[in-house]
């Protein structure tokens, strides 16, 4: 129906839903480690802990930390907030969330429906700021890897959107040129801005209806609205 050959879609928030799958990671860890002993609510933890994990993978896309660094600051600053001063703990729940997150199978809705609907007239990727084995194991056990071509992270390019670099190694290791290429994505600087930048068009999923003035190429609040646009 339109020029496009090849389909890039982030996971985190646009597939694979993250704060579900994470908040029944963190629930989880929150009992097995007794922080109940210290904090009274599990939801305080988690919100405190996604706030916390937000601000320090902005330092890690912009090169200002190492993702060994980020891996565990985020539990150890989660826990000081609740003034609870233990690098051990930090450390093992960061283990275990990093074992127990990627199992989680909670995909944002109508993720299956659409991918088995575009993949047998397009060639989609898989592009996505994380770590390799991670995301592998995400899509692994969601039986998402059946749609894709290809997945390229920004640990195994060296580079995290909205950076060029990404989007140049993404589109040149299957061949793919702009012109015929599209970016889906949920975050408005990451993954739209960063693929407009670059040049290519892009759907904005905006769950959340997040006001903006940025023009983009389309934007939509559900994925079944993009069989009204592929």
């Amino acid at each position: 129906m339109y020029r496009y050959k090849h389909i890039f879609f982030d996971l985190d928030r646009t597939l694979w839903d993250f704060d579900r799958n994470s908040g029944e990671t963190l629930n989880e860890l929150f009992f097995k480690y007794h922080l109940d002993r210290s904090i009274d609510d599990p939801q305080d933890f988690i919100r405190v802990y996604h706030e916390i994990n937000l601000q320090l993978w902005s330092l890690y896309r912009k090169g200002e930390m190492t993702k060994d660094i980020l891996r565990i600051k985020r539990f150890r600053l989660s826990l000081s907030h609740f003034g609870i001063s233990d690098d051990a703990l930090a450390t093992h729940i960061g283990d275990d969330y990093l074992d127990i997150s990627p199992t989680k199978t909670l995909l944002v809705p109508h993720a299956l429906e659409i991918l088995s609907y575009l993949h047998s007239n397009y060639q989609l990727h898989c592009l996505t700021n994380g770590f390799q084995t991670t995301q592998q194991i995400k899509m692994r056990n969601c039986q998402l890897e059946q749609y894709f071509k290809s997945l390229t992270t920004s640990e195994l390019v060296g580079h995290n959107k909205p950076r060029a670099e990404i989007f140049h190694h993404a589109l040149s290791s299957v061949n793919a040129h702009k012109k015929e290429s599209l970016m889906i994505g949920d975050d408005l600087e990451v993954d739209i801005l960063g693929a407009r930048n670059f040049g290519i068009d892009q759907v904005f999923l905006n769950r959340d209806n997040v006001i903006h003035n940025d023009p983009v190429t389309y934007e939509i609040d559900s994925l079944l609205e993009l069989k009204d646009i592929l």
